[in-house]
């Protein structure tokens, strides 16, 4: 699969406000990609997988934006 690959992406404890700004960049592109790939995908496999990973990757993404947020005071 192609886009960005991270290890644990929810492991933002030690990062930087950029840093996590950075990793939400990130999985909002890998979430472009894997729409795109859902779009084209054809059998019911590869699009559970694929919407495994969508799940997944918002989830990290939902989880990352709120650390943020309380970091910057919103």
């Amino acid at each position: 699969m192609g886009g960005h690959e991270m290890g644990d992406v929810t492991m933002s404890d030690n990062l930087s406000l950029s840093e996590l700004d950075d990793r939400i960049a990130v999985l909002r592109d890998n979430l472009r990609q894997l729409v795109e790939q859902a779009a084209a995908a054809s059998g019911s496999q590869n699009e559970e997988r694929i919407a495994d990973r969508i799940a997944q990757q918002s989830a990290a993404l939902d989880k990352l934006v709120a650390e943020r947020d309380a970091r910057a005071g919103k």
